[in-house]
């Protein structure tokens, strides 16, 4: 049976976190959805600017939507450290979708001495659902569903090595680096919370080949202009919208799956089509890496969880 948003059903009572619903992406599709079936929603982004055009737009397709922003920078330890001091004011969190992220970007150096792509697509992210943990607890049916990519098939080994270290830089090969932590991070997860008894539970989703702005911002650091704008029509021509790249979230998000469930397209090579149960790499079912990343990571941004 076919997947569709008429699936999600009423969500009417839960509460739902999305980081990165930049407008028109994968993270603002998954909030519009959720808002639209009654959920509360957080956007939890950088810029209240974007914040708020995407609230704002939201708002113009679903009037009653329920929304609540939080500003947060992923690449950044402590805004992620504030950020989750101040998700304290929403109570009880269902679902926390780890869906902002950042694509082979040029080499760059946080204020943690992080590169820039492990500190936004993993790091950060682990950190912030460490914090919001309890919350999740609290809800008594809680979820964390993290986005990765038909990416990390391309990864040749784990990000296992000190995070501080200096090493040769290859764009795409870290960004392959990061969407494989995404999966190792999610598996490592379930079953920590399995082992905690905790009433919580870990999928991760990948949307395919999505039209959004994702490639184009990391490889010209914009999308404004006459190249981002050719880049941006040339990926659109020959992807799926981004409102469909999100329907494997959302389905990882509502569905009922077990922990450690990969969601993503069903067409071929993945690239598009109706949400389906998909399998990873072998290197991502790996358990040893699984542990040792999770272990480093605990390491990098200071907290050690659950």
């Amino acid at each position: 049976m076919t997947w569709t948003t008429a699936d999600i059903g009423d969500q009417t009572g839960r509460s739902a976190l999305v980081t990165g619903p930049t407008l028109g992406g994968l993270g603002f599709h998954t909030a519009l959805e959720l808002a639209r079936h009654g959920a509360r929603v957080t956007l939890a982004g950088r810029t209240p600017a974007r914040l708020g055009a995407a609230a704002e737009a939201i708002t113009a397709e679903v009037p009653d939507a329920r929304l609540e922003t939080l500003v947060v920078d992923l690449s950044d330890l402590a805004s992620v450290r504030a950020a989750g001091a101040e998700a304290a004011r929403l109570g009880p969190l269902h679902l926390l979708v780890n869906n902002a992220g950042i694509m082979a970007t040029p080499l760059r150096r946080t204020a943690d001495g992080l590169e820039s792509q492990m500190a936004t697509n993993h790091f950060g992210p682990f950190l912030l659902t460490g914090l919001l943990l309890d919350q999740l607890v609290a809800s008594g049916d809680g979820r964390v569903v993290t986005l990765s990519s038909q990416m990390h098939r391309v990864a040749r080994s784990a990000p296992l090595g000190d995070p501080h270290t200096r090493r040769r830089y290859s764009r795409w090969h870290v960004y392959a680096q990061t969407k494989l932590a995404n999966l190792l991070f999610t598996s490592e997860l379930d079953r920590r919370l399995r082992r905690a008894g905790l009433p919580v539970t870990a999928l991760a989703a990948h949307p395919g080949f999505a039209g959004t702005h994702l490639a184009v911002n990391g490889q010209l650091g914009t999308t404004q202009g006459r190249r981002a704008a050719i880049m941006d029509a040339a990926v659109k021509a020959v992807s799926q919208s981004a409102a469909a790249g999100a329907w494997p979230t959302l389905m990882a998000a509502t569905d009922d799956l077990p922990g450690g469930t990969y969601v993503g397209p069903s067409g071929p090579g993945q690239a598009g089509g109706p949400p389906r149960v998909v399998g990873t790499s072998p290197l991502a079912r790996d358990e040893v890496a699984q542990r040792r990343l999770w272990e480093t990571s605990e390491e990098t941004v200071g907290l050690a969880w659950p």
